[in-house]
């Protein structure tokens, strides 16, 4: 089975060198492998000490983060290695200062495997969420790497519990611990045999309550909101944007509205821009404008979400009209806000939670939307009690982290 999971990720990798030259994020996934080998001899030498983290893309590296702060403080003589499968994240976060070296993860086959692993030789192997690359691990398991799971979570539709999933099952043998978000998923992999897991909670939790101890003020944002009711409109997507564009349009309150696409391309961010009828300046127009006079704020850069949903009354989280599904609801859940979404979010366990405690509005329709708006604005005290149940579910469910590394610290002293 190994040896044809090689042939096909070896056809894959020629199929991408097609398709990138017709896709540009391709064309960033295949360009940017080229050079990893090189990278990796110029800035590791073999003396080093090195510990590895590899998120697949930007939201796995961002739930990461705890950890890697941690792991940096507590062995600060290591050298720290980010790899990435994703563009998305990648192209994002490569110049992050937390890693001494950041670069894309070679596709998985034995040679890549082999080379990468003598080259970066880590102490330790972080794995954040998901993504495991069967020769990777074999090879981590073959050199005797400690090599840990972050924040996992596991689902009964994974090819690991399927009767044909035994070589995926294989590959988890390499894992020293197992540390998952919640105990179904502790329990599935339990029934594989599996006792060397904790369930620790998702990561995500301290790096959201981090934001609070942040500066994050902005302040053109101030200025935009002159305190007034906010709306936050984030990582909206195009079925997102149709609804509420239509609201926007209509509704009649004093409220400001700042959204912040998931897209930022420029004929997306303008074609956005004719369909409001309000008065609306985009993030990269706002400059000598008085933004206090504007009812609808685009941020058409990225980066600056997180502190902007401090500011917010409402939050709106995009992608719940979408496939997987709805985006990252604990940055505005942390500062207190209440949230709205769309109906597809079953994938995403917080998301279930603060739904089910009513933190959380789950809307499917123009009419929905309008009501739970209506509701928000007008009702100061509901909107306030909601926003509470956000923040403390947040709190709540901090503590992975030092779960973790205490498990860690075990670990290696054994």
């Amino acid at each position: 089975m190994l040896f044809l999971y090689n042939i096909i990720i070896h056809i894959a990798n020629f199929l991408l060198k097609i398709i990138a030259i017709f896709s540009p994020k391709i064309k960033l996934f295949v360009e940017g492998r080229k050079n990893v080998f090189q990278i990796l001899k110029e800035k590791i030498d073999p003396k080093d000490k090195t510990i590895w983290f590899h998120a697949a893309s930007l939201g796995e590296y961002e739930q990461g983060l705890p950890v890697i702060e941690k792991i940096k403080e507590k062995f600060p003589t290591h050298k720290i290695v980010i790899t990435f499968f994703s563009p998305s994240g990648y192209e994002v976060r490569k110049n992050n200062t937390l890693a001494d070296v950041t670069v894309y993860l070679p596709l998985d086959v034995k040679k890549n495997a082999k080379q990468f692993l003598r080259l970066v030789h880590p102490e330790m192997a972080f794995f954040i969420k998901y993504e495991y690359w069967p020769n990777y691990l074999n090879e981590l398991k073959n050199l005797k790497t400690p090599t840990y799971l972050v924040s996992g979570i596991f689902r009964e539709n994974q090819t690991f519990f399927k009767w044909y999933g035994g070589f995926y099952r294989n590959a988890l043998e390499t894992f020293t611990h197992f540390f998952v978000q919640n105990e179904n998923s502790k329990k599935l992999i339990t029934q594989l045999g599996k006792n060397n897991v904790t369930v620790s909670g998702d990561t995500r939790f301290d790096r959201v309550v981090a934001i609070l101890e942040k500066d994050n003020t902005l302040d053109f944002i101030s200025e935009f909101k002159n305190n007034k009711t906010t709306i936050v409109i984030g990582s909206s997507w195009p079925k997102d944007e149709s609804l509420l564009v239509q609201y926007i349009n209509s509704c009649s309150l004093d409220v400001k509205f700042i959204i912040a696409p998931h897209n930022i391309k420029t004929e997306q961010i303008q074609q956005l821009q004719n369909s409001i009828t309000k008065k609306t300046v985009l993030f990269s127009a706002k400059e000598n404008q008085d933004l206090s006079q504007y009812d609808v704020f685009i941020i058409d850069t990225i980066g600056i979400l997180t502190k902007i949903y401090s500011y917010g009354d409402i939050a709106y989280v995009g992608g719940g009209f979408g496939n997987p599904g709805v985006h990252n609801l604990l940055e505005p859940a942390t500062f207190g806000i209440p949230i709205i979404i769309g109906p597809n979010f079953s994938h995403f366990d917080e998301a279930i939670k603060l739904v089910d405690n009513k933190g959380c509005i789950s809307i499917n329709n123009l009419k929905e939307l309008q009501t739970a708006f209506t509701m928000l604005i007008e009702d100061t005290q509901l909107r306030l009690q909601k926003g509470k149940i956000c923040a403390d579910f947040v709190q709540k469910n901090k503590g992975a982290t030092n779960s973790i590394l205490n498990q860690i610290t075990y670990k290696k002293n054994q």
